[in-house]
């Protein structure tokens, strides 16, 4: 998309001045007419170069969740108000903050210009909308609900960042305090121990178990603590680059529904993620086969993803929901019950908000429920760690203390 400066008279022969983007000259008189404008003059502008633009070359600017939620809400609004896509774009484009979302609009006006339909253009854009998101535009588009279609997204994405926010917020604390003993362990095994070391071979006595123990800790960090480093670094991006393999996110996937105390929560947040896309989809007259395929995409976890997976391939043989589901081995009876009912009464996707509903609050109250149990296991580890500490420590020092008081006397 190229920049074009105009010259152009207005209803009342007044002269106006200005620049657009658009695919070529033609577009801009086009756009001018609508506008109520005459053009005079329309040239292409010297390519510039700004600020913004070199940024975003360099440091791409990640999109949020928080400015797709702000995008479809406009949207909605705008497509409400009668205001033509072309234009809501055009507007959103010069608008929004987020340096790639403004980019990715632009591009996606000029798509609708070539000819494309919204969902092909946004499409093209994979690492800004969910192939989800994507299969929703594709079903207002194709049943005229674009509006209504943009303003369940917002009310997604909202639950979605919703949900995010309380489990960062649970687990915030907790990484804190580990991150502070981590340090706190370092420091004392590199500085104080090392100190105290030397103090208690100086008296060639016999140290207690504990104070043995600590010290040989903190010899083995002093002598090899390059060789440790290295190890760490290593086994850390091993573990990224196993994840990141289509076996590893595999395995990660299904361990992160295992873990104590945080394994139910993400549980419970994906067969609520799972049943309100489900329904949306539903609900927005998207087939069947297609709903599963897309919601399974947008589940974030590909264990899950190739569970509900299942469900089509036994819905593709012929096989109910219920019937599938039950064999899927990830819904629990309150899922299998209401899809079952949802199925035979024709309320499939009413039952499944409603289940959503129920997730939605059993994820805020398993949140809780982490938080709480989480502050007496790191209090025991807390005194654990002084505990041993001060039977490392303070032992021989009392022994030193007592040998010397029984000196004197």
């Amino acid at each position: 998309m190229a920049l074009f400066e105009y010259k152009a008279r207005g209803p009342r022969g007044d002269a106006i001045l200005g620049n657009m983007e658009a695919a070529h000259a033609d577009a801009v008189a086009a756009r001018l007419i609508e506008g109520g404008l005459t053009p005079v003059d329309i040239t292409a502008a010297r390519e510039t170069r700004s600020l913004s633009n070199d940024l975003n070359s360099y440091f791409p600017q990640p999109v949020q969740l928080t400015d797709l939620i702000q995008f479809s809400r406009q949207m909605y609004s705008l497509t409400r108000a009668g205001v033509p896509i072309l234009g809501a774009l055009a507007g959103l484009t010069s608008t929004t903050t987020n340096r790639t979302l403004a980019s990715t609009l632009a591009d996606i006006r000029q798509m609708l210009e070539g000819g494309h339909d919204l969902a092909s253009a946004l499409n093209q854009h994979p690492k800004v909308f969910s192939p989800f998101y994507i299969a929703m535009i594709r079903v207002g588009e194709t049943s005229g609900k674009l509006q209504d279609i943009f303003q369940q997204l917002a009310y997604y994405l909202e639950r979605e960042k919703s949900t995010r926010e309380q489990i960062k917020k649970a687990l915030r604390y907790p990484a804190f305090v580990l991150f502070v003993l981590a340090v706190a362990m370092v420091l004392i095994n590199i500085i104080v121990i090392p100190a105290f070391s030397d103090f208690f071979k100086s008296f060639n006595a016999t140290l207690p178990l504990p104070t043995r123990i600590l010290m040989g800790i903190s010899d083995f960090m002093m002598n090899y603590w390059p060789w440790l480093l290295g190890a760490l670094a290593a086994l850390i991006f091993g573990a990224i680059q196993y994840v990141r393999t289509e076996e590893g996110r595999y395995r990660w996937d299904k361990l992160k529904l295992r873990l104590p105390l945080a394994g139910p929560v993400i549980y419970r947040a994906s067969l609520a993620r799972f049943t309100r896309l489900f329904a949306m989809a539903q609900r927005a007259g998207v087939p069947l086969i297609t709903s599963l395929t897309v919601v399974a995409r947008a589940l974030d976890n590909r264990y899950v993803e190739e569970r509900v997976l299942t469900l089509r391939t036994g819905i593709e043989r012929g096989e109910s929901i219920a019937r599938t589901a039950a064999s899927a081995g990830i819904f629990d009876a309150l899922s299998l019950q209401m899809l079952a009912v949802g199925e035979e009464a024709g309320t499939l996707d009413d039952l499944l908000l409603e289940v959503a509903v129920y997730y939605d609050q059993e994820v805020e109250y398993s949140i809780n429920k982490l938080s709480s149990a989480i502050e007496p296991i790191l209090t025991f580890v807390v005194a654990g760690m002084v505990l041993m500490l001060a039977m490392g420590i303070f032992l021989p020092l009392w022994d030193i203390g007592s040998a010397a008081l029984h000196g004197r006397g």
